[in-house]
């Protein structure tokens, strides 16, 4: 199963853990929304490419 992990913001350690956990065995990307100028047409390529996305804040 591939996941994608959408971050808002830069995760912190709580985060970072339960991305760990919820990733564990799977085919993962990360896509960071926390820049100058996401490239939603990027982000909508990734979510349409795989099985789950998880949005962080």
């Amino acid at each position: 199963m591939k996941l994608l992990n959408v971050y808002r913001s830069e995760p912190n350690d709580d985060t970072k853990k339960l991305v760990e956990i919820v990733s564990e065995g799977r085919d993962c990307e990360s896509f960071d929304l926390n820049v100058e100028s996401p490239d939603y047409s990027a982000l909508l390529d990734k979510v349409f490419s795989v099985d789950q996305t998880i949005c962080w804040w």
